[in-house]
């Protein structure tokens, strides 16, 4: 499979959604799927899809369509689902447990080995089957288990020095969910960075646009 490595991030992005529409028309007992067909049920164009998919060689046949399984597979291989990435959550709190609890790691390609927190109350126990050890810990943790991603829960004030000590624990991926930006220049790390507030901002603009052009529609039926 060819790979283009200088892939615009906008296609990078759209990678997971094929994969999990994909993962969805599989459950279903789907077997082929057109590039018309897929992108409907996304919301994208066909020749979207495929100027997206050529990205990374050749797939499906013209007329012929898509096998959904073998798609599935290919793109799950793109985006590194099958290479034993290992995670370890920061920060224990309510959002830290929520995600141990409901998130499914291994579905995404990662196995969640342990969480890190400085509470007592939490410290020594299990959330969901992953033991919870004192963040004090960490860096003697990382010596003996290779770790590849840090997933950031701690509060605000704490989130770059945590950030930092995954860095110089040789950790080279960063979820980092504290709402807040962290950076670490030179070092040979990617941050990702999850703020809930985007996206409601993002709907809030959205509903009130919708509900401008009502108004406008509806002053336009009084005239």
């Amino acid at each position: 499979m060819k790979r283009n490595t200088r892939v615009s991030t906008a296609v990078i992005r759209r990678l997971p959604r094929y994969y999990r529409q994909l993962s969805e028309l599989q459950r279903k007992g789907v077997i082929r799927i057109s590039s018309s067909a897929l992108g409907k049920s996304m919301g994208l164009t066909a020749s979207q899809i495929r100027q997206d998919l050529f990205c990374f060689g050749g797939f499906g046949q013209q007329g012929y369509g898509y096998k959904v399984d073998s798609l599935k597979e290919q793109i799950g291989e793109i985006l590194g689902i099958n290479r034993g990435h290992t995670i370890v959550v920061l920060g224990a709190g309510n959002l830290g447990r929520a995600l141990i609890e409901n998130f499914k790691f291994s579905n995404n390609g990662f196995q969640l080995l342990a969480a890190f927190d400085v509470q007592e109350r939490t410290v020594g126990t299990q959330i969901a089957g992953v033991p919870v050890y004192h963040a004090d810990t960490l860096e003697e943790f990382l010596k003996e288990n290779p770790v590849s991603v840090g997933l950031l829960t701690v509060p605000k004030s704490a989130a770059q020095t945590m950030g930092e000590r995954l860095v110089a624990a040789g950790v080279h991926g960063i979820w980092n969910f504290t709402n807040c930006e962290i950076a670490f220049p030179g070092e040979d790390v990617v941050v990702e960075s999850v703020h809930f507030s985007d996206s409601l901002l993002a709907l809030n603009y959205m509903i009130s646009q919708r509900e401008d052009g009502q108004e406008q529609e509806d002053g336009k039926d009084k005239t």
